[in-house]
């Protein structure tokens, strides 16, 4: 094994060294016998200017470059540097690719050596991180990582990445190691050669096996400890006056400063368990909602011998409950308590599946890495939970193939002691606290054999999103691609697909009465029909879509309600081809179920393998005919009370539309299905009522307040030292002037703030041909060069990740709509500004909005008091909630909207939010204040 491998990092001039881009910093590290023994680095002369936006993300300019040697004077070091030895970086491709062509160029051959890429190994051995960038991967292994883009700075980082990567690799068990080394041929780097010698160097001596790890068929495992049971022994009893809870949380936190809003809280929560009442409970940002409803909760669940369910919206609560609130809980409370986090049967691994795919050679890239990643996960997982994964997009895919069902044909019994599921569901049924997601919750309330054990009391934390989330669960939704993706597993029989398979089998076992009811000639020409069929049908939803379309629009995306109406044109052949498709696709459901029909009349004898082909055909029969019921439902024979409408992104049309489907409401559904049979639910959120009444959530929720203990908790911190909010008195109104006019404005307003608070501003959009407009605007105008300006659906990476990087940047400036408006949190000096272009009312003509401000018309009732008003006012609760996490932080809040105090409903807004300074404020008064206050 070569004990030699040279990091190497560039900084180059751009990304495409055919295209003339130049290497303008080289650095090597070279790491020997598991230390680093020498480092070189140097500037580089490109030829040729350093690009502006090179120069703002490396720090390096055409002056440090200067004298600079060029890349041939240096070439005889790099390949002494290189010589024997592996070539190494953290995303081979790019720095070798340029190297090569430098290279060749100054005259000698390439590097022809092995190739490893820390991406591709830090991939599979660290298979739970959150990100794979070298700066997040430093931060992850504690490496100092002093000047990110920067060679030499990046290079050394690397070095020290790699060191712990091979030390991770030589801790692996040996039975790891050599599935490992099957997988790997298909990677990009030179993996396989460096396992092939790192395990004849280990099978030199006798391997012991960590007590913590088992082995079982061939695959090494953490060893699945059974969980103690806990006894329900009542703990102490209900701290009932603020003394005796003052003493409880003092004997376990050093420092425990009283907030009287969380004794409030706690004593409402232990009241709605014991009366077996309802309780909505809004609960300001600092009140400590979590300690203030698991503490009564836990003395409830001990004394009456019950299991109390906790849902949230978000897998990030789920975490913080479980790693850092329960085990907080713990330190108050004597007796032992039991969490367990209960999810979905398909979060979860099947070992049996994931061995058979461990036998099957024919792997793309995406699943090599993923089964590799499995590999080392096994040897840390106690849940099996596949949010524990980072897994790309081909993995995802891969990951219906090996998740857990409800499988007939693939139960194997060696594998029953380690199904992740059923110990996740065994070990809720002696909880005291079960954790899990609103979706979950719901999804478990109409299952035919109930998941969740019996439960009378529960906790929905991130309450406000418990109504949305149910409309979404109790509607339907048709989308093209995941119906082409089902489609495709089947294909056609030339594809050597699910079909071609099937017809395999049916060849080997030579069953003359399966020849008679199988032709698959004709199963063919029932797959072509159907993907015709399905085609057309997509394509008229699309083409009605484009029609609607304004030519002056700017944005791509298209949302338009479908109403079965004689006057709505577009309803007919919506209609018709639907009907066609429908037909179609039980027709060919119908064929597939005489497949599965043979194979169960004829008992044949199937092997493993053949038995797991079985299944995907049983699960995509199953999931055909959902999709029929679907369209019955949203196409053929549209319900009542049903609002039903399209969203496709006009740029790729047919692949992106979805018809989708909800209740218009669902008050009586949730109040009849969940409220009725539960003795006690208390809903939190800090964003429930509407200048102090909860009448709106109350009605949305199917809840009356005769069922219900309501309260209103504030917030401990003192907003009003803490917040100048601001409402500029110079902009126009939103109404009176084009968008483009106002655009302009309010870039103008915010370019002039950005520089006084330097950054640290989050700005709030309800449209993103807004936001997208003014993104553009803010980086033509070229007075933000200094600033890191990143947009929603413009600067790339997910919610998390953008929130992430605006932390990184001490200049930064984020552009967010939609979900930016909650659930970000972004404590400290790192947000010191919070602007809202636009009050965030729902579009009129937004499908639900539209129909259910129709039905409250229809009524007799007022669309906009009983819906939009309020609805508004929630979601700026929740945005208003961004700026403000912790006591010690300080900040503006600047509303561009002016309706907030021209109009007599604007004042609502003010007064549900607490108190704070308000000002109408020229901008340059703004500016002041600014400097004043920060």
């Amino acid at each position: 094994m070569s004990n030699k491998f040279v990091v190497v990092d560039l900084e180059t001039t751009g990304n495409a060294p055919k295209k003339g881009d130049k290497i303008i910093q080289f650095a090597a590290v070279v790491v020997e016998n598991g230390k680093i023994t020498e480092q070189f680095s140097s500037f580089i002369n490109p030829g040729r200017e350093i690009p502006l936006f090179i120069e703002e993300l490396t720090g390096l300019n055409d002056e440090m470059v200067r004298d600079a040697p060029n890349f041939s004077e240096i070439a005889p070091k790099v390949l002494m540097l290189l010589e024997d030895a592996y070539f190494v970086a953290h995303n081979v491709l790019f720095d070798l690719s340029f190297l090569q062509e430098e290279l060749i160029e100054a005259g000698y051959e390439g590097f022809l050596g092995p190739v490893l890429d820390t991406v591709e190994m830090a991939r599979f051995l660290f298979p739970t991180s959150d990100s794979y960038k070298l700066n997040e991967l430093a931060v992850q292994e504690g490496l100092n990582h002093e000047r990110p883009h920067q060679a030499d700075s990046d290079a050394y980082v690397t070095a020290e990445l790699l060191l712990i990567l091979l030390n991770r690799l030589w801790q692996l068990p040996n039975i790891t190691l050599h599935q490992l080394l099957k997988l790997s041929g298909g990677l990009k780097s030179d993996v396989a050669l460096l396992l092939d010698d790192l395990i004849i160097e280990k099978e030199r001596s006798l391997e012991e096996i960590p007590f913590s790890l088992e082995r079982h068929r061939g695959i090494m495992l953490r060893k699945l400890e059974d969980r103690e049971e806990f006894a329900y022994d009542p703990s102490i009893p209900y701290p009932e006056s603020d003394e005796e809870k003052e003493r409880l949380f003092q004997g376990a936190f050093q420092g425990y400063e009283k907030r009287i809003g969380q004794f409030q809280m706690m004593d409402t929560v232990f009241k709605a368990f014991t009366n077996e009442k309802h309780a909505l409970i809004e609960a300001g940002t600092g009140v400590g909602k979590s300690m203030a409803y698991l503490l009564p909760a836990a003395i409830f669940a001990s004394e009456r011998r019950e299991t109390i369910v906790i849902s949230t919206h978000t897998t990030q609560l789920q975490e913080q409950l479980l790693n850092n609130d329960i085990p907080l809980l713990q330190k108050i409370l004597p007796n032992k308590l039991k969490a367990v986090i209960l999810k979905g049967r398909s979060h979860y691994l099947s070992l049996a599946k994931f061995e058979q795919s461990l036998q099957e050679d024919d792997d793309n890239y995406d699943i090599s890495l993923t089964k590799m990643q499995i590999l080392v996960w096994l040897l840390e997982t106690e849940t099996g939970d596949r949010d524990e994964l980072n897994l790309s997009s081909g993995g995802m895919l891969f990951w219906g193939k090996i998740k857990n069902d409800d499988s007939t044909y693939f139960q194997q019994r060696s594998w029953i002691k380690y199904d992740y599921y059923l110990r996740a569901r065994k070990a809720s049924q002696t909880a005291n606290f079960i954790i899990t997601n609103h979706s979950f919750l719901l999804t478990d309330l109409v299952a035919d054999t109930a998941i969740l054990p019996r439960y009378d009391y529960c906790i929905l934390d991130e309450g406000h999103h418990f109504e949305k989330v149910c409309g979404k669960y109790f509607g339907l939704s048709l989308d093209y691609l995941h119906i082409r993706l089902l489609l495709s597993q089947f294909g056609q029989y030339e594809q050597k697909q699910i079909h071609y398979e099937l017809e395999q089998i049916l060849k080997e076992k030579d069953s003359e009465r399966t020849a008679e009811t199988i032709h698959s000639f004709e199963v063919s020409q029932l797959f072509n029909e159907l993907m015709n069929e399905m085609d057309q049908f997509f394509r008229t939803v699309a083409n009605v879509a484009k029609k609607r379309v304004k030519s002056s629009a700017a944005t791509n995306k298209v949302t338009f309600r479908l109403i079965k109406e004689g006057s709505d044109q577009d309803w007919s052949p919506i209609h018709s081809t639907g009907e066609r498709f429908y037909f179609s696709l039980k027709d060919f459901a119908a064929a597939i179920k005489q497949y599965v029909e043979t194979f169960t009349k004829e008992e044949l004898q199937l092997s493993n393998p053949q038995k797991l082909l079985i299944q995907e055909v049983v699960t995509l029969q199953k999931e055909l005919e959902t999709v029929c019921e679907t369209i019955k439902q949203l196409i053929l024979f549209p319900m009542d009370e049903f609002v039903t409408w399209v969203e496709v992104d006009i740029r790729s049309s047919q692949n992106s539309t979805t018809i989708l489907g909800q209740p218009i409401t669902i008050a009586s559904q949730l109040r009849e299905e969940f409220f009725l049979r539960k003795k006690s639910a208390v809903m939190t959120s800090a964003t429930l009522s509407v200048k102090g009444s909860f009448q709106y959530m109350l009605k949305e929720l199917g809840l009356d307040k005769l069922d219900c203990y309501v309260q209103q908790i504030e917030s401990p911190f003192p907003y009003d030292k803490q917040v100048q909010l601001v409402i500029p008195n110079d902009l126009p109104e939103i109404n009176s002037v084009s968008i483009d006019e106002y655009v302009a404005a309010i870039t103008e307003h915010i370019i002039s703030i950005a520089e006084a608070t330097k950054g640290r501003m989050l700005i709030l959009f309800t449209s993103y041909e807004m936001l997208r407009k003014t993104y553009n605007l803010m980086k033509e105008s070229g007075l933000l060069e200094d600033f890191i300006i990143m947009g929603q659906g413009i600067t790339a990476g997910s919610r998390t990740k953008l929130t992430r990087n605006f932390q990184r940047f001490d200049k930064a400036i984020l552009l967010g709509t939609s979900s930016f408006w909650e659930g970000i949190d972004i404590p400290g000096e790192d947000l010191s500004c919070l602007i809202m272009v636009r009050l965030p009312f729902s579009p009129p003509n937004e499908p639900l909005t539209e129909a259910k401000c129709h039905k409250i018309k229809e009524s007799g009732g007022n669309p906009f008091s009983e819906h939009s008003l309020p609805e508004a006012i929630i979601r700026f609760k929740q945005g208003f909630g961004r700026l403000i996490r912790t006591n010690q932080d300080r900040g503006f809040v600047v509303i561009f909207d002016k309706r907030i105090y021209t109009t007599s409903y604007g004042k609502v807004f003010l007064q549900s939010i607490p108190k704070v300074p308000v000002k109408k404020l020229n901008i340059n008064a703004t500016l002041d204040l600014i400097e004043n206050f920060l």
